[in-house]
């Protein structure tokens, strides 16, 4: 191999390793959002009708959720907002984190 492949190979490498990470955070709140949240939020953070009603819960890619700060949602995801329980100690700060990440994915 040439000196010229190798460094080719070495920039390909680091850049997968540099966004390898990114894809596992991503894919963690995804899998987070669907075991802990989806049942009352709805898949892709849209309840249903009924839930929204009874629950009072907005779509989470609405502007009145994705105006929040990111200390907001850790907030209202680590302490219970309205009758949304808080996840304090069933969730770890990595996955909450997740889940604010992908709550920002989420736009209607």
């Amino acid at each position: 191999m040439t000196l010229a492949c190798l460094r080719r190979i070495a920039f390909f490498s680091l850049l997968i390793g540099l966004a390898l990470p990114g894809i596992a955070v991503g894919q963690q709140g995804t899998d987070t959002y669907k075991a802990k949240c989806q049942g009352c939020h709805g898949p892709g953070g849209i309840p249903s009708e009924g839930m929204a009603k009874s629950m009072g819960l907005k779509p989470l890619g609405g502007p009145d959720v994705q105006k929040m700060s990111d200390s907001d949602l850790t907030a209202a995801i680590t302490n219970g907002k309205g009758k949304m329980p808080g996840f304090k100690g069933k969730l770890t700060d990595a996955q909450i984190s997740d889940l604010v990440k992908y709550i920002r994915t989420l736009k209607m």
